[in-house]
């Protein structure tokens, strides 16, 4: 029972604190301010299942960082998860054109289009000219490159906000779950986290009510991938690298395409479900049939 109340309890906090941080920023944000603020919040807002795992801990009287996974032990399971997520958002710009109202673009019309309203037209011409003056191959090497850089710095650091609660905390609390009874439960937990930032017009700046379903509905099929990787390399550590670089890449889906919109192109939306999906296949696979353990046919505690 005492289990079960940790991650209630755990819930509790970092869905009040969380959406609570939310509403005063929704109250304050003014149309000058709305962006930077708005970036600035959503970093913050990454921390709080960490806050919360420092709460719950504390209440329990238990040592705040045991018990978490918390393991800087290099294994080949952390390089999986720092390229993983550049080898899924190219596949799911691959799967993005196949859609019939999305083109490829390599000169980013589609790019220039969906950021008029996010930033001054003076602005927006000198990005299309720093963009403009090198090829377009050597820019997407370049983001690439700096995405991969963030994802195992800052991006990361930002990641195990999130992660020290989603796959280090909630993850050893559904231990004796199977599998992908633990990773449904959490990914609709962590999709919902979601809500608020996706309402204020984050991911699905045009839908953003569907967006709050799409967005769960992700963060159910993300988390299989992110929680294999935590439990094959004993360590939350790996998972903050797979979701800081996830953070840092996903843009790129949408760099190269032009038409559609938030609900049917890039990552978060229906190419990257299908990614996802396809990827997942991949992992149960390899699970299955290369894998000595059979991780996602049996219990977590099994291998955690």
């Amino acid at each position: 029972m005492r289990k079960i109340n940790k991650a209630c309890l755990f819930l509790i906090f970092t869905f009040v604190l969380s959406y609570s941080m939310a509403a005063i920023f929704y109250l304050i944000r003014t149309d000058n301010n709305n962006q930077v603020v708005f970036t600035l919040m959503a970093m913050v807002y990454m921390f709080f299942p960490f806050i919360s795992v420092i709460i719950v801990k504390t209440i329990h009287k238990e040592r705040i960082f045991s018990d978490l996974s918390i393991s800087f032990k290099i294994n080949r399971w952390f390089l999986v998860a720092w390229l993983i997520f550049p080898l899924f958002t190219f596949c799911t710009l691959g799967v993005s054109i196949l859609f019939p109202e999305i083109t490829y673009s390599p000169e980013m019309t589609g790019y220039f289009s969906r950021i008029e309203d996010m930033m001054p037209p003076e602005t927006i011409e000198g990005v299309k000219a720093q963009i403009g003056s090198i090829p377009t191959s050597v820019f997407i090497l370049l983001t690439l490159v700096q995405a991969l850089i963030a994802g195992i710095t800052i991006n990361a650091i930002a990641g195990f906000g999130e992660e020290i609660g989603w796959r280090g905390f909630l993850l050893k609390e559904f231990k004796e779950m199977h599998f992908f009874k633990a990773a449904l439960i959490i990914g609709s937990v962590w999709g919902i986290w979601h809500a608020p930032l996706i309402l204020m017009g984050h991911n699905y700046p045009q839908h953003p009510q569907i967006g709050i379903l799409m967005m769960t509905v992700y963060c159910i099929l993300l988390t299989p991938i992110i929680q294999y990787i935590t439990i094959k390399s004993k360590s939350v550590i790996s998972a903050a690298i797979a979701h800081g670089t996830h953070n840092a890449i996903a843009g790129i889906a949408i760099l190269l395409i032009s038409g559609g919109n938030d609900l049917n192109s890039g990552t978060t939306g229906l190419p990257g479900f299908i990614t996802l999906l396809i990827f997942n296949a991949g992992i149960f696979i390899y699970d299955y049939y290369i894998s000595k353990e059979k991780i996602m046919l049996n219990k977590i505690n099994n291998y955690l």
